[in-house]
């Protein structure tokens, strides 16, 4: 019989990444749900899954900080044994044009969101199991190009090209690595400080004429790491409804 698969999700605990989590335990995974500052969200899910009799942890970690995250990866191999896939869901998003962008704004988003995420593709290119999946969180903003969203923007267009990069450089291995570049969705992160009015007009952007739900990204991503995506590499999927 063959063991069961662990996946790290980064961010897991709430909006995306919780949705992840709950698609991915419904293929059969183990789960290190990860976050970065308030436990109360991370334990209770993963107390749930626990009482469903699944393999969870919730783990703290910063993913800013290198340190920190090689300590996550530790932690979840000294529970799980190994590391099949990851999913780098963790993110901030500010807004604002690059006029009134405040060096604050820039550094909080370029460390979260870009140099965790390479910390992050770092200690898994080195750890993660053979024939393992890598899926980053990328934006639809990316090739939208829409103003306020050029700090945020840029740090996934980073990532898009990391993601590429990464696969090509584990070459050998069977890992498949990829970005999922999510349009509009309705979660706290996007919703926060729009107005009704600027969310009802960003929903019909897409000949769909809606929002994207956290299931509708958890659904891509679980593809792209179940055996149906292996022959997907290198790639980023827009999952926006046809927005761009």
């Amino acid at each position: 019989m063959l063991s069961q698969k662990v996946a790290l999700v980064t961010g897991g605990s709430r909006g995306i990444g919780a949705s992840i989590v709950s698609k991915l335990v419904d293929d059969g995974f183990a789960i290190a749900v990860n976050y970065s500052s308030n436990s109360v969200a991370a334990d209770a899910l993963v107390e749930e899954l626990n009482f469903n009799g699944v393999k969870a942890c919730a783990i703290k970690c910063n993913v800013a900080d290198p340190k920190a995250v090689k300590q996550m990866f530790d932690t979840v191999e000294s529970k799980f044994g190994s590391i099949d896939v990851l999913i780098n869901n963790a993110g901030v998003m500010q807004l604002a044009t690059l006029a009134d962008s405040a060096d604050e704004l820039f550094d909080t988003q370029v460390s979260i969101n870009l140099k965790g995420t390479f910390n992050t593709l770092r200690e898994a290119a080195n750890r993660l199991n053979d024939g393992g999946s890598i899926v980053n969180l990328s934006t639809s903003v990316v090739g939208l190009k829409l103003e306020t969203y050029g700090v945020y923007a840029a740090t996934k267009a980073a990532i898009e090209s990391l993601t590429g990069i990464l696969s090509k450089e584990l070459r050998g291995r069977s890992i498949t690595v990829n970005a999922v570049a999510p349009g509009p969705t309705a979660t706290d992160l996007f919703l926060t400080g729009k107005s009704p009015e600027l969310v009802e007009k960003m929903s019909k952007m897409n000949p769909l004429e809606r929002l994207g739900t956290p299931e509708d990204i958890a659904n891509v991503v679980a593809f792209l790491v179940s055996p149906d995506g292996s022959w997907i590499n290198g790639q980023v999927l827009r999952a926006n409804g046809g927005m761009v």
